[in-house]
C-alpha cells in the first residue's frame, strides 16, 4: 500500500489527461508525464542515497515541481516533511528541528538560512538543490534525475508504514509534526471521493497545497492559481474567477476568507461561476451570511460543503450550504454554536467532559449526554496515532487509549443535537472561566457578529482561569471608526445592549476595538485569540 500507486493507476486509465496546468507560467504536465517523472526522480533518489524510511525535507513552492518531488518521495518510501512557508522563520527553523530530516530537497533561498542557523538542519546528510546552484552546497536536482531509470514502480509500504510529517498551523500553541501513514492518505482519498461524489476528470483548483496532491490521485486536473498560499484572505479575485472560467473548473477547495474576498468580487462585478459544480469551504466556521452570496454566483445544482476537521483528523464531518442556510444558520446567530453537520461515513464521534489533563484510557463514563458542550473525540482509519517527536506531553494530552485502538482529543468544544449533527463551540483553551461561569468563543460572539458595523468579534479572558473577566474585542468593517470617540462609545453601548437580551452575554462588560485580527496563515480565518488576550490585558490594566 503506497499512495503513489493511485497516481500511477490515474496514469494508466487516463495517461494524456492533463495532471497539472500552471496557466500563468503556461505550464502542464499529464498523468502519464507526472507518473513517469516522479518514477524517474524515485529512482535517482534512492542511488543519491536516499532510503526507504529517511525523512526528507522539502522546501519547494507549491507547483509542478512541488508535487512531482512529493509524489517521487512516496515512491521511494521516503517520508517527505511538509512545512507551511507562512509559518515565519522561528516555527520553521523548530519544524525542522523537531522533524530531525536525513535529507533536504529545497530552493536557494532555503540553504542560505541553513547556512545562517545550522542548528536545526544539523541531521542533514543529503542536499538537493531546485534551482541555481553556485556556493549553497549539496547537488542540483538534474544531477539526481540523470542518476534516475525510467518507470520506478512505487515500493510496497504496509498500512502503518509512515507516509509524510504535515505540520499543524500552530493557531493554538506550537507547530507540531503530524505522522501520516499510506493507509491514513488511502483511506482519506476514498472518504473524499464518497463524501463529495468527486469523479476522475473533474478540473480542481486547490487553493492549499495538500489538496493538489489530492486531486492527482482521485484523477483530478489541478489548475494552480497565481496567488500567495500563506495569505489566502488578501487573494486577487480576478487571478481565482480567470482559470475557473477559462478552464471550466468544476471543484475548489479553499479557505473561507478566501471564497469572502472572491464571493464580494463577484457579487459587485455581477461574475457567475456556472462551472463550480462543488467547493469544499474548511479551516474555520463559514458565515451564512457569506454563503448566501452564492445565490447569485453559482448555479442551483452547485454544491457547498463545509467539511469539519483538522490536520490530525480530516475529514470529521460535514455539511452543505443549503441546510446551513434552511436549518441551523439562525440558530447559529443565537448562539447555540455552529453546525459542522454529521460525522462522515468510517468516522466515530463522542463528547466527553472537558478537561485539560491528560486521559490516558477510555471510560465507559467519559461520554456525556447530547445537548451538553464538551470535548469532541473522534476515531477513525485516516485519524493520525501520534505526533513524530512531539514537544512536551503533546501526544498525552491528545490521544485516549482503548484497547488496541484510540480516541483523538480535538482539542475543541461542542454538541450534539437530536439528529446527531455536531454544533462546534470553539477551541477547549479558549474558553473563558469566570467566578460564576464558562463562556465558549463561538456561541458568545455570535451575538455581537450580527451587528452590521462589525466585522468580526473576539471573547477573550483577562486574568486567571476561573476568575477571568470576559472581554469583548471587536474588528469594526470600518477601521477609522476606532479614531472616532463618538462612534466608538456609541458602538460600544449598542453591543451591551445587544448582548442584554441573552443569558451567556448579559454579564459582558468590557468590549475593545481593535484595527485588524491576527489570524493562522494557512487558512487566514483563525482568530490567534491568545494574542488578542495579551492585547486585551494591557489595554485594560
Amino acid at each position: 500500500m503506497n499512495i503513489a500507486a493511485l497516481l500511477d493507476q490515474i496514469a494508466r486509465e487516463f495517461p494524456q489527461a492533463p495532471a497539472v496546468i500552471v496557466p500563468w507560467k503556461k505550464q502542464n504536465v499529464s498523468f502519464q508525464k507526472l507518473a513517469e517523472e516522479s518514477g524517474h526522480l524515485a529512482s535517482g533518489l534512492l542511488k543519491f542515497g536516499i532510503s526507504k524510511g529517511d525523512r526528507v525535507l522539502l522546501l519547494v513552492p507549491f507547483g509542478i515541481d512541488f508535487i512531482t518531488l512529493t509524489f517521487a518521495l512516496f515512491k521511494a518510501g521516503a517520508i517527505p516533511v511538509l512545512i507551511d512557508p507562512g509559518l515565519g522563520r522561528k516555527n520553521t527553523l523548530q519544524c525542522i528541528g523537531q522533524a530531525q530530516p536525513k535529507g533536504m530537497i529545497a530552493i536557494p533561498k532555503a540553504y542560505l538560512a541553513r547556512k545562517i542557523f545550522p542548528k536545526p538542519f544539523k541531521h542533514i546528510k543529503h542536499s538537493i538543490t531546485v534551482g541555481w546552484h553556485w556556493f549553497l552546497g549539496g547537488d542540483t536536482l538534474s544531477k539526481v534525475r540523470k542518476l534516475g531509470r525510467n518507470n520506478l514502480s512505487p515500493i510496497d509500504m504496509e498500512e502503518n508504514d509512515p507516509a509524510a510529517i504535515l505540520f499543524t498551523s500552530g493557531s493554538t500553541g506550537p507547530s507540531k509534526g503530524v505522522l501520516y501513514t499510506h493507509g491514513m492518505f488511502c483511506h482519506q482519498i476514498e472518504v473524499l471521493k464518497s463524501c463529495f461524489g468527486i469523479q476522475p476528470g473533474e478540473i480542481d483548483l486547490p487553493t492549499f497545497p495538500l489538496f493538489g496532491l489530492f486531486s492527482a490521485c482521485m484523477g483530478m486536473t489541478c489548475v494552480l492559481p497565481d496567488m500567495d498560499f500563506t495569505q489566502p484572505s488578501m487573494v486577487n479575485p480576478e487571478k481565482i474567477i480567470q482559470p475557473i472560467q477559462d478552464y471550466s473548473v468544476t471543484n475548489s477547495f479553499g479557505s473561507p476568507a478566501l471564497w469572502n474576498t472572491v464571493s464580494k468580487y463577484c457579487i459587485r462585478k455581477k461574475v457567475r461561476l456556472s462551472s463550480l459544480k462543488r467547493i469544499l469551504m474548511a479551516g474555520a466556521p463559514v458565515s451564512g451570511n457569506m454563503l448566501k452570496r452564492f445565490d447569485k454566483i453559482l448555479d442551483d445544482s452547485s454544491q457547498i460543503h463545509t467539511p469539519y476537521g483538522a490536520t490530525e483528523a480530516l475529514p470529521v464531518t460535514s455539511i452543505n450550504r443549503k441546510m446551513i442556510l434552511q436549518e441551523t444558520w439562525e440558530k447559529t446567530q443565537r448562539g447555540m454554536g455552529v453546525c459542522v453537520g454529521r460525522p462522515v461515513p468510517g468516522i466515530e464521534l463522542k463528547i466527553i467532559k472537558i478537561s485539560d489533563d491528560p486521559i490516558p484510557h477510555w471510560d465507559k463514563d467519559l461520554p456525556q449526554s447530547s445537548f451538553e458542550v464538551g470535548e469532541i473525540v473522534v476515531r477513525g482509519p485516516w485519524v493520525t496515532r501520534k505526533y513524530y517527536n512531539a514537544p512536551n506531553n503533546a501526544n498525552q494530552l491528545a490521544k485516549i487509549a482503548d484497547g488496541d485502538d484510540f480516541w483523538h482529543r480535538m482539542g475543541d468544544l461542542g454538541w450534539l443535537d437530536e439528529q446527531g449533527r455536531l454544533w462546534f463551540c470553539g477551541r477547549k483553551g479558549q474558553r473563558v472561566i469566570t467566578k460564576t461561569e464558562t463562556l465558549y468563543t463561538l456561541p458568545t460572539e455570535a451575538i455581537f457578529n450580527i451587528h452590521p458595523k462589525v466585522k468580526r468579534t473576539a471573547l477573550v479572558g483577562v486574568g486567571e482561569k476561573g476568575d477571568q473577566e470576559a472581554v469583548i474585542i471587536v474588528e469594526p468593517e470600518n477601521k477609522d471608526l476606532i479614531n472616532d470617540s463618538g462612534k466608538k462609545e456609541a458602538l460600544i453601548e449598542e453591543l451591551l445592549e445587544m448582548g442584554k437580551h441573552f443569558p451567556h452575554t448579559e454579564k459582558i462588560k468590557f468590549f475593545l476595538l481593535h484595527p485588524e485580527f491576527p489570524v493562522d496563515i494557512r487558512h487566514n480565518a483563525k482568530i490567534f485569540r491568545e494574542q488578542l488576550a495579551d492585547w486585551a490585558e494591557e489595554e485594560i490594566i
